[in-house]
């Protein structure tokens, strides 16, 4: 199977997952419970909950995955509520201004600027609401998951910390205080290790600390993630000078058009290729690193183990040629 026909197949298991983690349209509040939704289950490539599965299958035991599945999928839906309510929030008025988002109506644009503030505000917190209880309604059927308590809350903390002003929050803040100036290169690898990188490298280390990785395995898992997370911003920016809006499903143009520094207006795009294939072999490397001797776990966990380390070597190699 091709990289693209294992995404596609990953994609459609993410979205049937998220479909049991939607907020139930009734009451008083169904605009913004339809808001919530319209976001979330908007079409998307649904690489980060991709990522949190595939780090948990590098590094979980056997014996430990059927008993930890549920709250797998809490964590898969979790980041994509996260990464659902950015766009929310990025698309607005005060922020980017955009009307199309993956191909349809910002959610702003097809409700109003209110609801998508605050479907972007719900989403923020839903996310920790489905992971907690679905943790809590799991233990009670089986109390043997308590033990995995320590890892659930380490998990939320990464969630916690890379959402936050920590990461992506903190690179927002540094994007539109800088918007329309130009930015050193210190301050853009700022903005796109806090916007990208971190919801991707969280992705991951929630996949591997929910699977049980040794801080080593963890620390080689968010290198991946880090190079992986700057390469992925790089070739965005590059397709946002060279693709379509058809092709690309938001406005292309746009960080030109506001006078935004980029990875292209930096170099220019034979150097930003460059900068994307550094990124990429960097983050491959870490993976091989992972793979070749600083961990035990992909031998713990199996055949699954060793598929999830081919993927997401291959995943590298896809994002950075990416067109859309």
């Amino acid at each position: 199977m091709s990289i693209k026909e294992a995404l596609g197949k990953k994609k459609e298991a993410v979205e049937a997952i998220l479909q049991r983690f939607l907020a139930e349209e009734k009451g008083f509040d169904r605009t913004g419970r339809e808001a919530m939704n319209y976001s979330l289950m908007a079409p998307g490539k649904r690489i980060r909950p991709i990522l949190v599965e595939e780090a948990f299958f590098l590094c979980c035991k056997e014996e430990e995955k059927e008993v930890l599945l549920p709250i797998l999928h809490s964590f898969m839906a979790a980041i994509e509520m996260i990464h659902s309510f950015s766009l929310c929030h990025d698309d607005l008025p005060a922020m980017d201004n955009d009307r199309v988002r993956r191909g349809q109506d910002s959610t702003w644009a097809h409700f109003s600027e209110a609801q998508g503030i605050l479907a972007g505000d719900a989403l923020s917190l839903y996310a920790f609401q489905a992971v907690l209880e679905t943790f809590q309604k799991e233990r009670r059927k089986n109390p043997l998951l308590s033990r995995y308590e320590g890892r659930v809350l380490s998990a939320l903390l990464v969630l916690s910390r890379e959402s936050g002003i920590d990461g992506m929050v903190g690179g927002q803040v540094v994007d539109l205080e800088k918007e329309g100036q130009p930015l050193s290169e210190e301050e853009l690898f700022f903005i796109m290790e806090k916007k990208t990188a971190a919801l991707l490298r969280a992705s991951l280390l929630m996949g591997a600390i929910l699977g049980g990785a040794e801080e080593k395995v963890q620390e080689e898992i968010a290198l991946y993630g880090e190079n992986l997370g700057l390469a992925f911003q790089i070739r965005d920016d590059i397709l946002d000078e060279i693709s379509t809006t058809e092709e690309l499903g938001k406005p292309v143009h746009s960080d030109k058009e506001e006078g935004k520094t980029t990875a292209y207006s930096l170099y220019g795009r034979e150097r930003a290729e460059e900068k994307v294939k550094e990124y990429t072999e960097k983050a491959i490397f870490a993976l091989e690193n992972l793979h070749r001797g600083l961990l035990t776990e992909i031998d713990k966990a199996g055949a699954d183990g060793d598929n999830a380390y081919l993927f997401l070597k291959e995943l590298a190699v896809f994002l950075a040629s990416r067109k859309k």
